[in-house]
């Protein structure tokens, strides 16, 4: 497959076994949300609002965030997530393709107590969605732009004492890096068009 298609991502996301990551108390779940959009599919990303206490504030990520006791289930999770932040009805106007290895979080350069698990979903019919208290703006970016290598650039970030060189990703105004830029190369690769 040379550009990501809807045929090759429902493929691969069938073929998949995802990974379960064990050793952490808390869960959390994402959703990656695809559409159909002029330049092709389409992927979600939020940029995260500035909160003190937040390890990942001002971030570039997807929708989702921690397990509740109420939640059914850790896709549950990514749903309720996705339509608290962006507005977008993933259970009405999306169907689940598949799931992805989950992983341990970092923030900070740090280990977190916190397993995430990334579900890729197709949005079915248009949802625009709309920014929440939680997030400043949404962005759909296409693939193709996200899995063209001309995007890919380091980013130094200062941990400790050290300046750090980062993999990131850099299209439409925004840096993709640590969990996200993971979590996108982890779908890259399973459809073998790995940036």
């Amino acid at each position: 497959m040379s550009a990501a298609d809807w045929d090759g991502i429902a493929r691969a996301l069938a073929a998949h076994s995802f990974a379960p990551a064990g050793g952490a108390a808390r869960r959390a779940a994402v959703a990656m949300v695809l559409r159909d959009g002029e330049a092709g599919i389409e992927l979600l990303l939020i940029r995260r609002a500035e909160h003190e206490r937040d390890p990942w504030s001002g971030q570039v990520g997807f929708p989702g965030g921690r397990a509740e006791p109420e939640d059914e289930s850790l896709e549950a999770t990514a749903v309720r997530e996705t339509a608290e932040e962006t507005g977008i009805d993933l259970r009405r106007d999306a169907r689940l393709l598949g799931r992805l290895d989950e992983l341990h979080a970092r923030a900070r350069g740090r280990p977190v107590d916190l397993v995430i698990a990334p579900f890729v979903f197709r949005l079915q019919r248009p949802a625009e969605g709309r920014p929440s208290s939680e997030v400043v703006s949404l962005h759909w970016l296409p693939l193709a732009t996200l899995l063209d290598p001309a995007v890919r650039a380091p980013l130094e970030v200062q941990h400790e004492d050290a300046t750090v060189r980062l993999p990131s990703l850099r299209a439409g105004g925004l840096v993709i890096w640590g969990l996200t830029y993971k979590m996108f190369l982890s779908f890259a690769e399973l459809l073998g068009l790995a940036p």
